[in-house]
């Protein structure tokens, strides 16, 4: 069979499926960064999600804010800087955590939201997304300089500190901890459940400007907002790249490849005949009963098969009872057949005592099998 497509029916639906599979790929990269962007809380959104208006509103108060889109390992040491982590993208790997930890430890303040913020700050968070489907209103658990700027707070818990150390809580209970605070070397750490208070829709609920506010602390404090872990910047973090649309841009290519691959293999490949196996039903039969004994474990009952043949055998030669006990049988051989050798009553004594028993290994019994065989060919039976 050839393997060109001469028929005009199979070109005319490549053609086709060529055209869905360009068109399907570059709307899911554009929706697909769309949507992300909107769901992010990046400075760059105008969304519901976004953080423009909280950035907008901290350039107006005149704070010195700006866009971080560097990678987190070149954050200035020693520095006063806050830097606004929020719900970064992708996994943090160890350079990274060890980077922040030495920022906060020289008297830099991160102020971190999420879970994937705790993982950054090489800590934990249970998420409940469940939970987060809902915004509540938080009290204020401990007193300090945030929880007098803002004694209750709008938030979205989708999650809760449950991080090593000594850490204060400030709303949500001891149970459930929705924004701690902690210190580290000179520097501290602030963590939220979730962006809700920054985030354009939440930053105009009551109380959350001026908790954000006081997370911040001193206007004269420099705050860098991390963009970097939302792709903006001179390269996207690995983890951004494995969740972006190129993922299943690749994806698709690979498959198309691999279908490609297999049907011209199986249309223009050799045609090789499957060996035809020999079916021979005396050999099929000793490799079942044989595994039925493997399988079984048990020995005893294939001496016992043969010797039941053999006593037949021997019986019915001799005319005697088939019940006939091993040491009256052998003597009846000997007597028939006038044999001098004594090896007879030895056999067919293992043989009995094999009956039943458990203990009888395959090796011996397949001894006592061949000997029987063995002496029913010597007797003519």
């Amino acid at each position: 069979m050839s393997a060109s497509l001469t028929s005009s029916g199979d070109r005319r639906l490549l053609i086709a499926a060529a055209g869905a599979a360009l068109l399907l790929t570059i709307l899911s990269i554009s929706f697909a960064d769309r949507n992300a962007a909107q769901n992010m809380p990046t400075t760059y959104s105008p969304a519901s999600a976004g953080a423009r208006a909280a950035y907008q509103v901290l350039e107006a108060a005149g704070y010195q804010v700006q866009r971080w889109e560097q990678p987190i390992a070149e954050l200035p040491a020693a520095s006063a800087a806050t830097l606004m982590l929020a719900q970064p993208e992708g996994n943090a790997s160890a350079a990274e955590i060890d980077a922040l930890r030495r920022f906060v430890r020289t008297g830099g303040r991160v102020i971190a939201t999420g879970p994937t913020g705790a993982a950054f700050l090489g800590q934990a968070a249970v998420a409940e997304p469940v939970e987060g489907m809902t915004w509540q209103r938080l009290d204020a658990s401990y007193p300090s300089s945030v929880t007098r700027a803002a004694t209750q707070i709008t938030l979205a818990p989708e999650s809760y500190w449950s991080g090593v150390g000594l850490a204060l809580t400030l709303y949500g209970g001891d149970r459930h901890p929705r924004v701690v605070r902690y210190g580290l070397g000179r520097g501290e750490v602030i963590w939220w459940a979730s962006a809700t208070p920054l985030t354009n829709a939440g930053v105009r609920e009551p109380g959350n400007l001026e908790f954000l506010l006081a997370c911040i602390g001193d206007s004269r404090r420099p705050v860098l907002w991390d963009e970097y872990v939302h792709g903006h910047g001179q390269s996207v973090p690995a983890g951004s790249s494995v969740r972006s649309p190129l993922r299943w841009v690749v994806a698709q290519v690979v498959l198309a490849a691999a279908a490609v691959v297999i049907t011209f293999s199986r249309r223009a490949g050799p045609t090789i005949a499957a060996p035809a196996e020999n079916r021979l039903s005396p050999l099929e039969f000793v490799r079942t009963l044989g595994a039925l004994y493997h399988r079984a474990g048990n020995a005893a009952t294939a001496v016992d098969i043969a010797f039941q043949r053999f006593r037949y055998r021997v019986t019915r030669a001799l005319g005697a009872p088939p019940d006939m006990p091993a040491a009256d049988l052998a003597g009846a051989v000997r007597d028939r057949w006038r044999l001098t050798d004594r090896s007879v009553d030895d056999l067919l004594h293992e043989c009995e005592s094999a009956r039943g028993s458990v203990d009888v290994s395959p090796r011996a019994a397949l001894r006592l099998v061949q000997s029987l065989s063995d002496w029913t060919a010597k007797l003519q039976l």
